[in-house]
C-alpha cells in the first residue's frame, strides 16, 4: 500500500484524483488498487493501478487487469511512474493531440517515434 500511495503523492500535482481501494473487506479486491482519473469533464477517463512482484524480485506499478503488458515502472522510481501514466491517462484523453505531432503514443521501451501503438 505504502508503494501505492507514493505514486498518489506524486500524481496530484500533475492534476490527477486518486481513491485508494486498500480494504479487501469494503472493496472486495484481492490485492490493493489505486483508482486513477481526471476530475471534470473527463472523470470517465482513468486507470486502475497495482503493485505486483517482478520475475527479477523487485516490485513494479501495473495497470490492473493487463499482467505483465500493463507495467508502467519499477516502484523505486514512482516518478517515472507518475509521468507514464501521466502520459497514457492523457493519451487516452486526447487520443490524437498527445504532444507528439500524431505520431501515437510511445509508451514503451523502443516505440519512442515508431508512430504506431503496440
Amino acid at each position: 500500500m505504502q508503494n501505492l500511495e507514493l505514486l498518489a503523492i506524486a500524481l496530484k500535482p500533475k492534476g490527477w484524483r486518486c481513491v485508494a481501494l486498500y480494504e479487501k473487506e469494503e472493496f472486495g479486491f484481492p490485492v490493493p488498487l489505486l483508482w486513477v482519473y481526471a476530475s471534470g469533464a473527463a472523470d470517465d477517463i482513468g486507470a486502475v493501478v497495482a503493485v505486483r512482484a517482478t520475475p527479477g524480485g523487485a516490485w513494479a506499478y501495473y495497470e490492473a487487469g493487463k499482467g505483465r503488458a500493463g507495467f508502467l515502472s519499477l516502484c523505486g522510481d514512482v516518478e517515472s511512474a507518475a509521468h507514464r501514466l501521466d502520459r497514457l491517462l492523457k493519451y487516452r484523453m486526447f487520443p490524437t493531440s498527445n504532444g507528439r505531432e500524431g505520431r501515437g503514443f510511445p509508451f514503451r521501451a523502443g516505440m519512442v517515434g515508431a508512430g504506431r501503438w503496440p
